[in-house]
């Protein structure tokens, strides 16, 4: 079936093997002739923490060339300067005379800037201090974004850079300007400094031995400690099976795929937090794919065979054990995209064993790729790919690193402040273990995702080749679940909300509380957790995501009884349960505890 727009099968066919002549997916095919650059690249990628130097050159000479023949924004920059600096110098003359309570700053922080809330900030002089450093940062704001000419992603990497340069000198870094630093070194007579300076030294030798900051909890004991059996492993994959504890269980199988740059048990963390043990407290039987940690000898492995050894062996193995049919799936961030691609490619060659389909903050469409774009353009994937033609793989600290530059504030600086200046111990959690134990993605795979997904949008552009012909979401008719996650900075809500527009299945959109992890992990129970939902029919008239956040109505509660309800609608009838995989290796497996 063809949406108004799109091309028919013979169209995209064609279409794209013509593209294909003029792109290249992998750029093995030119390392012959650019060896040295990929060398040279590389060696400096060391020193830049692996961002392009030619990426930041022009967006700052796109910013500051547009500003400079921009005299209106110059002349109202220097009016808005001249109006800080006034109003600054009225609060600092007011907060002399005045109690703290008693007077407002020019300029309040963010909601989520958290840097100036504990009450010694409303006191002289650290008020007029964190009020410099608050009405400069919306200065550069201001500087940095609205300069007529210049493109929105160079104006986006601007900024990034310039809140990153602002963050790092911002006055609650230091000991000679942050007063809740200087009351607790006087309660504890310096102790907490050179407990600092002991962690710091303590983290430092940890990172240059490749360790993590703090001793992960351990699968199979703390964490992924639901009962379960490896049913299928292969070079790339294990397939976990999970059986249902519950007397009558439901005869459509759920098969769970992860994505591969973290380890498989975001969904069964601690049994509390657990998600795979949820459903299997349902009546559901439940797959899940756990991935292989790549090194140099999978830097061939590509994108087609994460979908060949994950998706569809998984497949195979499921009908083949249980003699289900069908198969519902459920796909989270990155492994939701390859499920989309799959389950377009089986539509494509009317393989008909998909039930339904799951997408768990996950895109299918990479116009509107959140945060992480600043990350993506051309000059920064050609760079990418330098590191990792060099090791075959990219490492697992690059990646953590540009996720901490995101949220740097958070992070980086608060926590140096609370670990190193204020001596607050470090809390380890599940969400936090998990977070820490990252895992390598393969060359080539990861150049194709950057360049057929991010920088080209191949999959929503039908123009994706699977088994040498193209794939197009519209061919999807499975009933599709599609969960966003408001606060999400690596796939934002909108964005995932796209799935409804580019296929034409039915579609139930659900929009949680928080982020792109922490939204997903939302067991039942847990204050504060809200979400709103709502299912559009294939045949129904567009409605665009701010209209549907405004007209659908907000649920109090965990997310997960609503999206088991439409899986149960889906998983056929309830029966006795299958015999339990006897003998044979128990999950977690081997795969997960590979570092």
């Amino acid at each position: 079936m063809n949406q108004p727009g799109f091309p028919t099968a013979a169209q995209r066919e064609r279409d794209a093997s013509a593209w294909q002549g003029t792109h290249h997916h992998y750029p093995e095919a030119a390392v012959e002739h650019a060896a040295a650059d990929l060398a040279l690249n590389a060696w400096i990628g060391r020193f830049t923490g692996h961002v392009s130097p030619a990426a930041l050159a022009l967006a700052w000479l796109d910013w500051s060339s547009h500003l400079l023949l921009s005299p209106d924004k110059q002349a109202e920059l220097a009016t808005h300067a001249v109006s800080a600096a006034w109003r600054w110098l009225e609060y600092c003359g007011g907060a002399l005379a005045a109690s703290p309570t008693n007077l407002a700053g020019p300029v309040a922080p963010l909601a989520q800037d958290k840097r100036f809330v504990d009450p010694a900030w409303e006191h002289w002089p650290w008020n007029a201090l964190s009020q410099a450093f608050l009405l400069q940062q919306q200065w550069w704001h201001r500087a940095t974004n609205s300069v007529r000419g210049v493109s929105q992603h160079h104006a986006d990497v601007v900024t990034f850079v310039t809140r990153q340069l602002l963050d790092g000198v911002a006055p609650s870094n230091f000991v000679a300007t942050n007063p809740v630093i200087q009351q607790a070194t006087l309660e504890r007579h310096g102790m907490n400094l050179v407990a600092g300076v002991a962690h710091a030294a303590q983290d430092a030798w940890r990172a240059a031995s490749g360790q993590a900051s703090l001793p992960g909890l351990l699968p199979g004991r703390e964490v992924a400690t639901t009962p379960g059996k490896i049913v299928l492993r292969n070079r790339l994959a294990e397939l976990l099976r999970y059986d249902p504890v519950t007397p009558q269980v439901h005869t459509t199988p759920l098969l769970i795929v992860p994505a591969w740059i973290m380890k498989y048990y975001i969904l069964d963390l601690s049994p509390h937090n657990s998600l795979v043990r949820y459903l299997v407290g349902q009546g559901h039987t439940v797959y899940v794919i756990s991935w292989k940690n790549p090194g140099s000898a999978e830097r061939d492995l590509g994108l087609d065979d994460y979908r060949r050894l994950g998706i569809m062996a998984a497949l195979d193995a499921i009908v083949r054990e249980t003699g289900a049919p069908r198969v519902n799936a459920c796909g989270y961030c990155l492994g939701g995209t390859l499920l989309a691609i799959a389950a377009a490619a089986m539509a494509r060659d009317h393989d008909r064993r998909l039930a339904s389909l799951t997408l768990l903050a996950a895109q299918v469409d990479f116009t509107e790729p959140g945060e992480l774009s600043l990350f993506i353009d051309e000059s920064e994937v050609s760079f990418l790919e330098a590191t990792m033609w060099s090791q075959g793989y990219l490492d697992t600290r690059q990646m953590a690193g540009a996720f901490q530059l995101l949220r740097s504030n958070d992070l980086i600086w608060s926590r140096q402040v609370r670990h190193y200046l204020l001596d607050v111990p470090e809390r380890q959690t599940d969400l936090m273990s998990w977070n820490a134990d990252a895992t390598r993605m393969p060359y080539r795979m990861h150049s194709e995702y950057l360049r057929r997904l991010f920088l080209d949008n191949d999959l929503a552009s039908a123009r994706l080749m699977v088994d040498g012909r193209p794939v197009a979401l519209p061919d999807i008719a499975a009933p599709i679940f599609a969960v966003g996650t408001r606060t999400d900075h690596v796939a934002p809500w909108r964005s995932v909300y796209k799935v409804g527009l580019l296929t034409d299945a039915e579609v139930s959109f659900l929009l949680t509380s928080g982020g792109h992890n922490a939204g997903v992990v939302a067991p039942p129970g847990e204050a504060g957790r809200s979400y709103q939902m709502a299912t559009q029919a294939p045949d129904a008239p567009y409605i665009d995501p701010e209209r549907w956040q405004h007209e659908t109505p907000v649920v109090e509660g965990s997310w997960w009884p609503a999206w088991e309800a439409w899986l149960a609608h889906h998983a056929g009838p309830l029966v006795a349960p299958p015999a339990p995989v006897q003998g044979g290796e128990s999950a977690p497996g081997r795969y997960v505890m590979e570092a």
